[in-house]
């Protein structure tokens, strides 16, 4: 009896040794998944030794079965982890995950979804390819020590290689990033190619260490929800991408607050593959805390920027109750044709489709004195785009001599705001259009401005409502068409001394109509260049 009751002592010994051990590295009773702690794989967590297999083997057991690998307090030097499926990463409050400043601690990874930007990006602290349900929440912290990568040439596209992203995922179903605090990519912060069901929510992000330090990158991926997140960066905040065929759709972004010296919500710097069915709602965008800049304005290029370059179609996108500080320019829309490809000896596609836009309830301060535009191209126009209820204080400035700039169309140039100078109007210079809507849109200058408020090229039909908006008495008009057909001008008012409320020019201006406007101070209604035909400019008092 005493032998058995021995053995029986040591048997329970050895479970009792085993439940400790696997119990604190799968889990504790409560919790709803199994739970792999790094420290049982013998990560240090002293931020000087690698503990990138360690890392990975926890990663890699997890996956077996599926659940949570946990990276405990302490700082966890790594190079690259790859996240297998039914794996979420925790970085535990007081855990810092430190990306390793060595490039050779960073495998190269083409991924087999081919992109534009293949030629450039290969290596990241985090990645996934083709994997499924995959998770990396906080509370605590990732850092790129992204300052430890130079660029090492300024051509391109040279100047973008040898710099790690923080997060890369590619073909992946299923993504949550979520709760977490994120510093110093040496490229972008994080990138989602062409992934499906992702999940972006409670993300702290702060980039200024780099050349391209975005905030986050949605290129080609569909139905994305990316919310609460406060973000300030050097280069752009919120972008979606199409660097490949396939279309970035049903994307909705709301409840963030973000800087950045360039741009805010940034669509189309690539359009291959266009965009779809995209919704941003509730947004703050103020001027950055860091006090340097590596590109861009301290206050920011731009707001909300719509842009459609490489073909491709632009369908369905809805902005609204948004409130901007600091950018140059809050609003701007282009429909160019610089024909980007994924592979270089790809054909050039034609220009593509900008259509069904609506931007509602912006509030605007801060805006410098270019302008905003929407421009389009000829025989391509922008369609169905409608601003209503929009409030904007530029600085102002503008001469004559810019009101009487004939603007370069740049149907190839890069698409930023700023592309075209100073623009001829200091509120909205629009280009190519046709079907557009401005409704209550209140435009102010901060010294005195002899550019008109609005400009109209190019345009068909066109209904404009409640413009409120300064002017000079220097300014020939509150607002210049050219070559507008079509257009119903109604309910607009005049705030400060004007030669005239309208100036019409070029034969192929007619049918417009001006009804109930207060034009108490505008000395004349309109006035109509040589060529006009003044029988089809009818005015209602």
């Amino acid at each position: 009896m005493k032998r058995i009751h021995g053995k029986t002592m040591q048997s329970f010994a050895l479970y009792f040794f085993l439940f400790v051990t696997v119990g604190m590295s799968r889990g504790t009773a409560g919790e709803s998944q199994p739970v792999w702690n790094v420290k049982h794989f013998g990560a240090i967590g002293d931020g000087k030794i690698l503990d990138t297999r360690a890392i990975q083997s926890a990663i890699d057991s997890c996956a077996k079965q599926g659940g949570k690998v946990m990276v405990p307090s302490g700082t966890y030097l790594s190079g690259t982890l790859f996240l297998r499926s039914r794996v979420t990463l925790q970085i535990a409050e007081g855990a810092t995950l430190l990306g390793s400043t060595r490039l050779a601690d960073y495998p190269e990874r083409i991924p087999a979804v081919r992109s534009y930007n293949d030629l450039f990006l290969k290596y990241s602290l985090i990645y996934a390819e083709g994997q499924e349900n995959i998770a990396i929440e906080g509370p605590g912290t990732i850092d790129g020590q992204g300052g430890s990568f130079p660029v090492v040439a300024r051509e391109k596209p040279a100047r973008y290689k040898d710099r790690p992203y923080i997060l890369r995922m590619v073909q992946c179903n299923g993504v949550r990033v979520e709760d977490l605090r994120m510093r110093n990519s040496a490229m972008w912060m994080q990138h989602y190619l062409a992934c499906d069901n992702v999940a972006l929510r409670g993300l702290n992000v702060y980039n200024h260490c780099n050349n391209n330090n975005d905030m986050m990158d949605i290129d080609g991926c569909r139905n994305v929800v990316v919310s609460d997140c406060i973000g300030d960066t050097d280069d752009d905040a919120i972008t979606i991408k199409s660097t490949t065929g396939r279309s970035s759709q049903n994307v909705s972004i709301t409840n963030c607050i973000v800087s950045s010296h360039c741009n805010a919500v940034k669509c189309g710097t690539e359009s291959i593959g266009g965009f779809k069915n995209i919704s941003v709602s509730n947004l703050v965008v103020k001027p950055s805390a860091h006090p340097t800049k590596i590109s861009g304005e301290y206050g920011g290029i731009g707001g909300i920027v719509l842009t459609l370059v490489d073909g491709g179609i632009l369908d369905g996108i809805t902005v609204s109750n948004v409130s901007i500080d600091g950018p140059e320019t809050p609003i701007f829309l282009r429909l160019g044709d610089r024909g980007r490809t994924v592979e270089p000896d790809q054909p050039k596609p034609p220009a593509g489709r900008f259509r069904n836009v609506r931007i509602g309830q912006v509030v605007a301060s801060g805006a410098g004195n270019i302008g905003c535009a929407i421009a389009g191209l000829p025989e391509h126009p922008i369609e169905n785009v409608s601003l209503n209820h929009i409030r904007i204080a530029f600085k102002g400035g503008g001469t004559r001599g810019d009101a009487e700039r004939v603007l370069e169309e740049k149907p190839d140039g890069y698409p930023e705001s700023n592309m075209f100078g100073k623009l001829s109007a200091y509120g909205f210079f629009i280009r190519h259009g046709r079907n557009l809507s401005l409704d209550q849109i209140d435009l102010s200058v901060e010294s005195p401005e002899d550019r008109p408020a609005l400009v109209c090229e190019d345009v068909q039909e066109l209904d404009l409502f409640g413009l409120r908006a300064t002017g000079s008495a220097a300014c020939e008009s509150l607002i210049r068409f050219a070559g507008v057909r079509n257009a119903m001008v109604a309910g607009c008012r005049v705030v400060s001394p004007i030669r005239a409320f309208v100036s019409i020019q070029g034969n192929q201006t007619e049918s417009i109509f001006l009804c109930g406007n207060d034009l108490r101070k505008a000395g004349k209604k309109y006035i109509a260049g040589q060529g006009v035909n003044v029988l089809s400019i009818q005015t209602v008092p």
